[in-house]
């Protein structure tokens, strides 16, 4: 063999001997997988790691000049039957994506058979020449039959081909196109095995092509896990709606009855604010983006117009909202502003004032909630309140924000909400 030729094999060969170490040993430690999933890619990677193997042997006793024959047909007999094995473990795959059972498949009871099939043939291939043979200086050359083995090889990868155009509709688009990418190079790379021999490239082609399902298919996890967190956020923040303080109800309910009597004109009024509150409320649950802050700007004045008909001279609210083109998620002001009101308002003691103000930065968007009342103390290192966990939660998820609660000089709490610049966090100025 050329010895240029056999450089690049060398160096093809490991190079795709460490692309499936670095397979297996993400496919151990993988986080957001299910176990069969995680089975699966260890026994993959696990295969692709002996076919490198003894493709590596099989370059080195074929390029020695001493007699070892025999060593080298088992080894190439090996050598095949571990690439021979992860074409139908490829169809397993498919059907577990697709949620279907092995044992009632068409299309793995095919790729199993045709499988067998190889497999007797190369059995036979040990004691025989009609395939592939050693000449007594170990040149390798094929049979008359060897292209019967690489014809059924193909088949299970056209097989497969098919089987994932079939099921497109049932594959989410990353693993379409990972399984694309998986079959379709070598099932071109095995047609042209036909004509000429490529079989020593085809594991760093087998390597390049797992790896990069292993990738997409990984990426696609990781966004249906954070999906699922997103929901979770949103179940929270849904429930934390719907949990809202019976005594608020009570009381505002109450105060509407007795103004109906005293103030009807301000009675009007604070029923308009109360069923604006409740609006953005249950608005807010089927929202799964975030929202403009205009409106909840307008949630939090209801809010507040609300409290202030119920407390009167015992709490006052200064608004500085000059910027207001920015989304934050729902339920991001108001609950701070009810959780201000709900842990600083002291009958006993002197008013509650609350700061609301916005403003423009060079990286984004910032909301500080400034409060007089009682100290924040934190307690075992957590958020005072469970409702301003929640709200961080979602502010990292949906939009990357962040907040940070801090005690106010002088008594009280300051929360700042940082929402960062994006497309997503940006309302067009109508100016």
């Amino acid at each position: 063999m050329c010895p240029l030729l056999t450089q690049i094999e060398l160096i093809a060969t490991g190079a795709g001997g460490m692309l499936v170490l670095l397979g297996l040993a993400a496919a151990v430690i993988m986080p957001n997988s299910d176990r069969w999933s995680k089975r699966f890619f260890i026994t993959f990677f696990s295969i692709l790691v002996l076919y490198s193997y003894f493709t590596t042997v099989d370059m080195f006793l074929t390029s020695s000049s001493s007699d070892m024959i025999l060593p080298l047909k088992i080894i190439y007999y090996i050598e095949t039957l571990l690439a021979l094995s992860l074409f139908p473990m490829l169809t397993a795959y498919l059907l577990h994506c697709c949620g279907e059972s092995l044992i009632h498949s068409r299309l793995f009871r095919a790729a199993v058979i045709l499988s067998v099939i190889c497999f007797i043939l190369m059995s036979f291939s040990l004691f025989t020449t009609w395939f592939y043979y050693f000449t007594p200086i170990n040149q390798y050359h094929r049979g008359p039959l060897y292209s019967t083995i690489i014809v059924l090889m193909n088949s299970i990868m056209v097989l497969n081909l098919a089987g994932v155009i079939q099921r497109r509709e049932k594959l989410s688009k990353k693993y379409f196109y990972a399984y694309l990418i998986d079959i379709v190079p070598l099932t071109i790379a095995l047609f042209i095995h036909l004509f000429v021999s490529v079989f020593m490239f085809l594991g760093f082609g087998f390597a390049i092509c797992a790896f990069s399902m292993f990738v997409i298919i990984q990426s696609d996890q990781i966004d249906q896990n954070l999906r699922q967190q997103r929901e979770i956020a949103k179940q929270r923040a849904s429930i934390m709606v719907l949990q809202m303080r019976p005594h608020f109800i009570h009381n505002t309910m109450t105060s509407i009855y007795y103004l109906c009597g005293q103030d009807p004109k301000k009675a009007q009024q604070v029923t308009l604010d109360f069923n604006t509150y409740l609006r953005k409320n249950f608005t807010a649950i089927a929202s799964e983006d975030p929202v403009p802050f205009s409106e909840e700007l307008e949630h939090t004045r209801a809010y507040l117009a609300v409290e202030q008909a119920q407390f009167e001279d015992q709490l006052f609210v200064d608004f500085d909202t000059p910027h207001i083109t920015f989304r934050v998620p729902p339920l991001t002001l108001q609950p701070i502003v009810e959780n201000a009101v709900k842990h600083g308002m002291d009958p006993d003691a002197e008013a509650l004032h609350i700061s609301i103000r916005t403003r423009k930065t060079d990286s984004g968007s910032e909301i500080i909630v400034e409060n007089t009342g009682t100290d924040f103390t934190p307690v075992n290192d957590n958020e005072p309140h469970v409702a301003l966990k929640n709200i961080r939660q979602r502010l990292e998820m949906m939009c990357g924000g962040k907040l940070k609660v801090t005690p106010r000089d002088g008594g009280g709490t300051i929360v700042k909400v940082v929402i960062p610049s994006g497309k997503r966090n940006r309302i067009p100025s109508l100016s």
